[in-house]
């Protein structure tokens, strides 16, 4: 199946770890030209040695990010089109949460919940689009969870922004359409990356995520999902790809569970 993904310019937010990493050498494994929008610099750089290895012909760099500050992301977003000349597919990535009952969960962590998974994606989305509306072109894929499609024991925040995130990019589905901008969601199951794979201290795997998910939990995960295991970051990344390639070019405003049938909705 051809992409037509070769010579195209991807922004991918968070892209220096786990999904994030994975979906920016899916991307360049295809041609793709990716700009790694990520608050740890030396976590986007590992990756864009990761991409000239792969000898694909294409190209990575670096834009620094803070998608919860709507001047830096719209700095980021111009640096892009600077570097690249035009943004042809966002992948709104970038994500945060801890592990904990809703009334165990300060109000910071509340806020920073909120600022980070659905305030991200608006500020990146309203970054980008005046770009895609000018060239009548664009695809949009964003990370949600299924947690926002049936909210989630222990994330009740995190499920909140997540299905702020799906009903969001429904709406700009249907205002957008009409300049040939499509916006999909890929809601994932649980993707515990390796040690080697956590760059950074922003990471949530760095911030008491990874301490939860010990070998025990991990294989109590898996009896809950029929297929009787956890993701790989790349399944997760396939998923993102075929969205956001020409060969998905009358898909939009979709919600694809890519969770090993956790939920079937």
């Amino acid at each position: 199946m051809e992409l037509g993904l070769k010579g195209k310019n991807v922004v991918v937010t968070g892209g220096g770890n786990n999904i994030g990493r994975a979906i920016v050498l899916a991307f360049a494994a295809e041609g793709s030209n990716v700009a790694i929008a990520e608050l740890n610099h030396s976590a986007g750089k590992r990756v864009v040695g990761e991409v000239e290895a792969l000898g694909a012909g294409a190209s990575a760099f670096v834009v620094d990010a803070d998608v919860t500050d709507q001047a830096k992301t719209q700095q980021m977003i111009s640096k892009t089109i600077d570097r690249l000349g035009s943004v042809d597919v966002l992948v709104n990535n970038v994500g945060w949460t801890i592990d904990r009952l809703f009334m165990e969960k300060s109000r910071d962590e509340h806020v920073k919940e909120v600022d980070v998974n659905l305030w991200g994606a608006i500020n990146c989305l309203h970054a980008t689009l005046p770009h895609m509306i000018e060239r009548q072109q664009g695809a949009i894929v964003s990370i949600s969870s299924d947690a926002g499609r049936m909210g989630e024991y222990r994330e009740a925040v995190y499920s909140a922004c997540k299905a702020g995130v799906i009903a969001l990019s429904k709406s700009l589905a249907r205002e957008n359409g009409r300049y040939g901008i499509r916006f999909n969601m890929v809601c994932p199951g649980l993707v515990v990356p390796e040690q080697s794979e956590i760059a950074g201290t922003e990471s949530m795997w760095a911030q008491g995520m990874g301490d939860l998910f010990t070998d025990e939990i991990v294989e109590r995960v898996k009896r809950a999902y029929p297929l009787r295991r956890i993701a790989t970051a790349q399944e997760i990344a396939n998923a993102v790809v075929f969205l956001a390639s020409d060969a998905a070019s009358f898909i939009t405003g979709q919600t694809l569970s890519v969770s090993g049938g956790y939920t079937m909705m």
